[in-house]
Order: structure tokens, then C-alpha cells, then sequence
């Protein structure tokens, strides 16, 4: 059970004993939700995605230290990565007096600590790629546009059970990508999306989202009219949200019913 969902049972002050009673009063409640057991092969892959993340957060913090330290030399660069790499390489030319051997030591360090988080991450994403292509339900997921393997190797990682959801929309709101509600009296008050679960999900689907949108409004969408109906009247970060959530309820269906990714012109046939 989620902690919580366990939370409002606890009578007064923490310990062992109300937690325990907390649990049991928890546990016979009849719309209790509970948290499906992963497999060690998910957990694995879920260590993988973190980790990589991590990493992926340390790298751009190192960027920015090395950019703030040659700004105040007043050393800049271009947004981007060439930006950094004309950086590092004024720090890897000694004969650039405008840097003292002490900072250019620091810096270099940097630039040490850059090159190991990029190689680290490129060995994540191999790994990544590799468990993508060793599991028949992630290679299915991959048909769908906007899902790489990232995503795909993330979401079935993350489900250990997809029959714990009762349709596409719970699975959605699970992922946090439907509007939040305000509702009282009968009257119905939807918000912006809500932004409960997995943060690491719904910013790979959001991700996707956006990938297909920049994909369309170059080549064109000939299987999805509502994409280019909603990016005509909303802004494009609305119609990412929109269309991150039909990927999310796609992407349920398929690992529920154990089906493959059928285009939207075979569907209407």
C-alpha cells in the first residue's frame, strides 16, 4: 500500500504500534489501492533509468559551473554543446593568458568530470538499448510514435501489472497527465493537469509528445486531423499535454491486451 493512503489512519503520535494499527485499519478498506511487486529483472531496469538520470542531472550542472567560472573571466560561449567545447578548449590552451593556473586547474578538472558523466551515459543508454531489445513488450511498444526505447524499457519497468488499472484514463491519471479537478455542488472544475505519479514518465511522454508534434508541423499528420485541429487553436505545449496523454492510454491498451500498434487509417477500415 502506498504510505500515504496509510497516513490518515495513524491515530495521534508515530510509532510502532499505531503505524501497525494504522496498517490493519488500512488493509479492509474496500477501494484500498495496493502497489503491484516489480520483478528483479524490472527493478533492474528501473536502477538503469535513475542512475542514468542521475548522471544526465550532474552533467548539466557541470555545464553550468563551467560556464559560470569563465564568465567571470569574461570567457562566454553559444548556448549548445559546440558552446562547451570552445570552452574547453580555451581551458586546454595554455598559451590563453586570460585564465590564472589556478582557475584553468579547476576548470580542467571540470572538463574531466564532463567527459566521464558523458561516457557514463552513453554506457546507460547501450544497456538500455540492449534490455530494449531482449523484451517483446518494450519492441511492441516501440511502434508507437513518440515511444523510443527509452520510454518503452521505462514503462515496462515501472507496470509490473497493467490489469491494475480499469482503463487507459485511470492508467493516465496515474502518470498525472489529466486535468486536476475543483468540483463541488455539481459543478465540474477542471484545472491544469494534476502532476501526481511518476514524474520521470510523464516527462519521457511529454518528451514524445513534442517529437511528433515538431515531426508534423514539418511533414505533415495524415493519420491524426485532431493534432492539426488542436495545434491550430491551442499552443503547442497544450497539444503536447494532449496528445502525451493519448500516447499514455495507447500505450496501457497495448500492454493490457497484449496487442501490436495499429495505425489510426487501419483502425477507421
Amino acid at each position: 500500500m502506498p504510505p500515504a493512503y496509510v497516513r490518515p489512519y495513524v491515530k495521534r503520535q508515530k510509532n510502532d504500534a499505531t503505524d501497525a494499527e494504522a496498517i490493519c485499519e488500512a488493509v479492509t478498506r474496500p477501494n484500498m489501492r495496493f502497489v503491484p511487486t516489480k520483478t528483479v529483472e524490472q527493478q533492474s531496469c528501473l536502477m538503469l533509468h535513475r542512475a542514468r538520470h542521475l548522471f544526465i542531472r550532474q552533467q548539466t550542472a557541470v555545464i553550468n559551473s563551467i560556464r559560470a567560472y569563465l564568465a567571470e573571466f569574461g570567457i562566454v560561449a553559444p548556448v549548445g554543446r559546440r558552446g562547451v567545447e570552445q570552452l574547453l578548449e580555451v581551458v586546454a590552451d595554455t598559451a590563453d593568458r586570460r585564465l590564472p593556473e589556478v582557475g584553468r586547474a579547476c576548470l580542467a578538472a571540470l572538463g574531466s568530470q564532463l567527459r566521464a558523466l558523458k561516457a557514463q551515459i552513453l554506457e546507460f543508454d547501450r544497456r538500455i538499448i540492449a534490455w530494449h531489445r531482449s523484451n517483446a513488450t518494450s519492441k511492441r511498444l516501440d511502434a508507437i510514435p513518440g515511444v523510443g526505447p527509452a520510454l518503452a524499457t521505462a514503462l515496462v519497468a515501472s507496470i509490473a501489472d497493467p490489469e491494475a488499472f480499469r482503463s487507459g484514463r485511470d492508467f493516465s491519471a496515474w502518470v498525472g497527465l489529466v486535468p486536476k479537478q475543483n468540483s463541488s455542488g455539481g459543478k465540474d472544475k477542471l484545472g491544469s493537469i494534476s502532476k501526481q505519479g511518476d514524474r520521470y514518465l510523464r516527462s519521457l511522454f511529454t518528451a514524445g509528445a513534442l517529437a511528433v508534434i515538431r515531426y508534423a508541423k514539418i511533414h505533415g499528420t495524415q493519420h491524426r486531423p485532431w493534432l492539426t485541429a488542436l495545434l491550430a487553436r491551442r499552443p503547442t505545449k497544450v497539444a503536447a499535454i494532449a496528445l502525451a496523454n493519448k500516447l499514455a492510454r495507447m500505450a496501457w491498451a497495448m500492454m493490457a491486451r497484449n496487442e501490436g500498434y495499429k495505425e489510426p487509417a487501419a483502425l477507421a477500415a
